[in-house]
């Protein structure tokens, strides 16, 4: 006689409809009405996991938009009265995949949800180092983290003494580069949105120096008042008047890592970029940079965070919202910047 497999209620965020505009916390439903049952169905070398921490990410305004005809993009957008998807951290329940055993923590890419059954497990790690707060894969150990390391030490290849300036520098990936280019030894100052971030900034992660966008009427002379000798490295968060600003003071071979442009994310009609010239007249080396390209490298990545978190040469800031209820306010304010540090949901305890 087989035995009984439980059944039960599967609590999720789903999108109501495609979003135009800033997201807003009706454009998403918390739901009570799936069932999972907390087993692998037979036949599958899938994983079902449970949701302990949710990772809020730029990334995810891209997947409210209603996909353009024969659009082509790294994750598929959510789809409207769907559940939407994100990075998470998790416990595996149940596990039919030879790499994955039950009670195994990962992080990964999973649906937004109390449990998930991930039959894609490309983009799936198993955690093997518990002696660090768990909430961290969710940002310094991961989607963040290889984004920062590789966008920086990769694409930028920094040297001692150089000037680098970081945009959106309080946020998850841009507080991790400001301390990467301290360890470097290089001056390093940071742009961010209000006095208590710029003061994180300066005070917490140990920039040089910072200052709150928001004040400045002209950012080109803003950028020459920190930054008299020019821009060695840019960590591009933002894009738009910023990105324009910048070219104007790079210095000659300056590189500009292009990992985000979150000012764009919620306009119909991007702003367009006005001095690109000084990418020929500098001759600047201007890459975009994404997480998946780095992936390979994750394990000489680890190499170099876990002792620089475990010796606190590295801290990291997070805003932590509770339950998945929180998720529509946390994911609609990321993009108004009402988050301070990385944006995490906690779904579950261990």
């Amino acid at each position: 006689m087989a035995a009984e497999v439980d059944v039960v209620k599967n609590k999720q965020v789903l999108l109501k409809d495609y979003v135009t505009g800033f997201p807003k916390e009706s454009d998403m439903i918390i739901s009570t009405e799936n069932t999972i049952s907390l087993k692998v169905p037979e036949n599958s070398s899938g994983v079902l996991v449970k949701n302990l921490y949710l990772s809020c990410d730029p990334f995810m305004r891209g997947l409210m938009r209603k996909p353009a005809p024969n659009s082509r993009t790294p994750f598929p957008a959510y789809k409207p009265a769907s559940p939407i998807y994100g990075f998470v951290v998790a416990k595996v329940v149940d596990s039919s995949h030879p790499k994955f055993k039950k009670d195994d923590l990962v992080w990964g890419l999973a649906g937004w949800e109390e449990y998930s059954l991930i039959a894609e497990t490309d983009l799936l790690f198993k955690i093997e180092h518990t002696d660090v707060p768990l909430s961290y894969y969710t940002g310094i150990l991961g989607l963040a983290g290889i984004t920062a390391y590789g966008g920086f030490y990769e694409v930028c290849n920094p040297k001692k003494g150089e000037k680098v300036f970081v945009s959106a520098a309080s946020g998850a990936v841009g507080q991790l580069v400001g301390q990467f280019a301290k360890l470097t030894g290089c001056y390093v100052v940071g742009s961010a949105g209000s006095k208590e971030k710029v003061d994180l900034l300066k005070k917490k992660f140990g920039f040089d120096d910072a200052f709150n966008y928001k004040e400045e009427h002209d950012l080109d002379a803003a950028l020459k008042r920190y930054f008299p000798d020019g821009i060695d490295i840019y960590f591009e968060n933002v894009g738009g008047k910023m990105l324009d600003a910048v070219l104007q003071n790079m210095n000659m071979f300056g590189r500009i890592a292009v990992c985000g442009m979150i000012s764009q994310y919620n306009l119909d009609e991007p702003e367009g970029v006005k001095n690109l010239m000084w990418l020929i007249h500098k001759r600047v080396n201007m890459r975009g940079c994404s997480a998946a390209e780095y992936y390979p490298l994750y394990t000489k990545f680890l190499d170099l965070m876990l002792p620089h978190i475990r010796e606190k040469k590295i801290t990291y800031v997070e805003d932590i919202a509770e339950g998945l209820e929180s998720v529509p306010a946390a994911l609609a304010g990321l993009f108004r910047g009402r988050n301070v540090g990385k944006q995490v949901i906690v779904v579950a305890c261990e």
